[in-house]
């Protein structure tokens, strides 16, 4: 059974639509992973607990961001060496990978255990819900390793080309997830703590079994117990690429749990309301971050093999199918808010306060079809500094200033508040945009003959 992909011959759009579509499943069950614990809790609890879960786990997503881009840099690394031709070195580079991201996971625990308490404090969570959303990110930090676990999996696969084995992977512990939710919150009635552990659990059992599985596979590399050792050149192209994008991703999340901190001191409705929302965005960006991962491993692949206007043209076909799924999104989630919002909160205004905040980030579901594209597209190219430095002014020079600005503005406006991400997505689309012009010029001498 092949279990890897090239991206360098051939067709363009619809090797790129195949490898997308397992990403963005992958990506639905990972978004739905997450918000399966505030849609049960949301039908069994109350809003002091849809308030806890929808705070603590966007601390959680954070720190996910973070692994994820983390471990982006070894997908690019990996799927450089394919489009070079040489897999031989995949085994070195992944085992340095496996060592680097034991030891950051062990850390990383440690970490966030021991400042629960000071990040429920840091979010300005409710006092009504203050307990339950320490309790949360508590437990859930205790399966920190296992949210590195899997997202390496997926990092290592995406990079040889197969998005097949991430969407396994996070299948099964979505399917856990939703079971010990049902199971705990619902018939046991342990509300946020229980949410918590249902999480941690089908963490541990995903990772479990799906290294049983792909130890059944015939694999493109060779990886033994030696190659798991700090080899301090692969260590250090890691994080050369991984930690502009890691940190890109950080300081994004950290402006929007800003804003998150900025609502939840207008009270328990609104931040429930806003929690509410925030994971619905979550779905309804899946189709350009889809295109956002996947576009990174096909661009890898082919600047690897010298083809950079191959990566170019699947630029231009991930920026035009994805924006015509964001004009969709628009329609749905700008006049259907209420609707959605339903799905995750019983209350009326908390539903109302969800679907006046989507509203704003209706406009941004078409901005991001470009948006994710360009960032798929310069991580692939290695420009992971300046993916770094647009979303630092995106985030930090537009977004947080003007929420800040707008929540001042009386009468308070959620939908107001929100509009401050599709400026900041307009912003960083200008500056990608002054960048692909650079690097195009970049890649003519570079790859002239």
């Amino acid at each position: 059974m092949k279990q890897t992909s090239s991206f360098t011959e051939d067709k363009i759009f619809l090797p790129l639509i195949r490898f997308a579509l397992p990403v963005l499943a992958a990506l639905f069950l990972q978004t739905m992973y997450g918000a399966v614990d505030l849609l049960v809790v949301g039908q069994f609890g109350t809003s002091a607990d849809v308030s806890a879960v929808s705070t603590g786990s966007q601390v959680m997503m954070t720190i996910t961001t973070v692994i994820t881009g983390l471990a982006m840099g070894l997908t690019i690394f990996v799927g450089k060496k394919i489009g070079e031709g040489e897999r031989e070195e995949a085994g070195a580079i992944i085992g340095s990978g496996i060592w680097l991201f034991a030891v950051f996971a062990l850390l990383l625990t440690i970490v966030m255990v021991l400042a629960a308490s000071n990040l429920a404090e840091l979010m300005h969570a409710p006092e009504e819900a203050f307990e339950q959303t320490v309790s949360y990110i508590g437990v859930c930090s205790a399966g920190a390793i296992f949210i590195v676990a899997y997202n390496l999996v997926g990092s290592i696969f995406r990079g040889i080309g197969n998005s097949t084995i991430p969407l396994m992977t996070v299948a099964i512990a979505c399917v856990l997830n939703i079971v010990g939710d049902l199971l705990l919150v619902g018939v046991f009635q342990m509300g946020t703590t229980g949410a918590a552990i249902a999480t941690v659990f089908a963490q541990a059992a995903s990772v479990v079994l799906s290294l049983l599985i792909i130890r059944k596979l015939e694999l493109p590399f060779q990886l033994s117990r030696k190659d798991i050792r700090p080899n301090g050149n692969n260590i250090k192209q890691i994080l050369t690429l991984g930690i502009p994008i890691a940190l890109q991703d950080l300081l994004v999340s950290i402006s929007f749990l800003f804003i998150i901190a900025i609502v939840n001191s207008l009270g328990l409705i609104a931040s429930a309301g806003v929690g509410v929302a925030e994971k619905l965005c979550g779905f309804v960006m899946l189709v350009p971050s889809a295109y956002m991962q996947a576009m990174s491993a096909f661009v890898a692949q082919n600047i690897g093999a010298g083809k950079p206007e191959r990566a170019r043209k699947a630029l231009f076909c991930g920026i035009a199918s994805s924006f015509a799924v964001g004009v969709l999104m628009f329609l749905a989630v700008f006049f259907h808010g209420d609707l959605l919002a339903g799905l995750f909160a019983k209350e009326e205004a908390v539903i109302l306060a969800a679907a006046e905040y989507l509203k704003s980030y209706a406009i941004d579901c078409m901005l991001t079809s470009f948006l994710f594209c360009f960032i798929g597209y310069f991580n692939g190219c290695g420009s992971t500094l300046f993916v770094m430095l647009q979303g630092i002014v995106g985030a930090f020079g537009v977004r947080l200033p003007l929420s800040y600005f707008l929540s001042q503005i009386l009468p308070i406006s959620l939908f107001r508040i929100g509009l401050a991400t599709p400026a900041s997505t307009t912003v960083q689309i200008i500056l990608c945009l002054v960048w692909f012009v650079v690097l195009l010029k970049k890649h003519k001498q570079q790859f002239a003959h």
